[in-house]
């Protein structure tokens, strides 16, 4: 049986919530909250497997009291979010940088059909979510004991990062793209599985936080030096042979689009794999193993994050278990094992 907090200051959406995760028997609401300050004292008394979070509560508002929980008994901490403008959004990644591990849109003003969807999506959130130890969030700064040995790129300098992340990847990819510089001789792209609505708030969010330009992708648009494209919602983020952004309705691919898949893929297609660094971070399930794999065979340099500081180690393993990764590195590390790719 799986545990859940919820906390929200407002009682329909406290009964939407409970009438959506009834349709599984095996989620249990454990305690129903409508202040953050009550949040805190009801997770450290109950010790839920997961805490269903609004953004925008009285007392105490929901990113102080994701403080307050990763402080004193870290757990697991589903935003939702009653916008999916930018502004809203920037609230919601202030607590994924705190702790939190994800970020849905509040389920208002929905078709029917759009109601069972956001319901089947909550559900498997809450499901894959409740499972994460958090303390992945302390370990992320371990750093491997003896000096790493410089990647050598056998094909010379390399033009293009492409780094591919699901379940608790936000906080990982803006931990990896902070320490890289501002002047980094090569353009970055980034597939991040996330709830429709917030890829905007997401590059919005990284572009504050990193030393690097960041913006959501543009059809058409070329591959510069020092810039960060982020794969927009519903739909995959794709290079060609010019290296412009194409942005295709393809179906999806694991169920998701983006697919870190259609990006690696695409590299490969396009005969980029000499130039490019491909990077799988923490997620479930296995999107972005077998584009890697093309791209490891065409030359790239590809790298995944290590199982002790994934949220969810699923997408890493399956790269590493295809024989299609270089090495496999603490979050911490990847920044100083990429660097000297791109070294002017």
């Amino acid at each position: 049986m799986i545990r859940v907090l919820i906390a929200d200051d407002s009682l329909l959406i406290r009964v939407v919530l409970r009438d959506l995760l009834a349709r599984d028997p095996g989620i249990q609401i454990v305690a129903e909250v409508g202040d953050g300050r009550a949040a805190v004292a009801q997770t450290a008394r109950l010790k839920p497997d997961l805490v269903i979070m609004d953004v925008m509560m009285p007392e105490m508002d929901g990113i102080e009291a994701v403080a307050e929980i990763m402080a004193t008994v870290p757990t697991p901490i589903l935003m939702l979010s009653a916008n999916t403008d930018p502004t809203d959004s920037r609230s919601a990644f202030s607590a994924i940088r705190l702790g939190a591990l994800d970020v849905m849109a509040k389920p208002v003003g929905m078709t029917n059909e759009a109601f069972v969807h956001m319901g089947d999506l909550l559900i498997a959130r809450v499901r894959s979510l409740s499972r994460i130890r958090v303390m992945h969030h302390f370990r992320s700064q371990r750093r491997s004991a003896a000096p790493l040995p410089l990647p050598v790129a056998p094909g010379g300098l390399r033009r293009i990062l492409a780094i591919g992340a699901s379940t608790g990847g936000p906080k990982s990819v803006m931990q990896l793209l902070k320490e890289l510089p501002a002047s980094l001789p090569a353009a970055v792209l980034i597939v991040q599985h996330i709830a429709d609505g917030f890829a905007a708030g997401f590059a919005e969010w990284l572009d504050r936080e990193v030393p690097l330009t960041v913006a959501l992708a543009r059809e058409g648009e070329l591959l510069q030096p020092g810039r960060v494209l982020v794969a927009p919602n519903g739909a995959h983020l794709t290079v060609n042979g010019g290296s412009r952004v194409t942005l295709r309705q393809t179906p999806p691919l694991h169920n998701c689009r983006p697919a870190a898949d259609a990006l690696f893929q695409s590299l490969a297609d396009a005969n980029l794999g000499g130039e490019a660094v491909g990077v799988i971070l923490t997620g479930m399930g296995t999107d972005g193993a077998a584009g890697l794999q093309s791209l490891h065979r065409q030359g790239a340099f590809t790298i995944a994050q290590d199982e002790a500081t994934c949220a969810v180690f699923g997408m890493p393993k399956a790269a590493i278990d295809r024989g299609a990764v270089d090495q496999v590195l603490p979050l911490a590390d990847i920044a100083g094992a990429v660097r000297p790719l791109f070294a002017a």
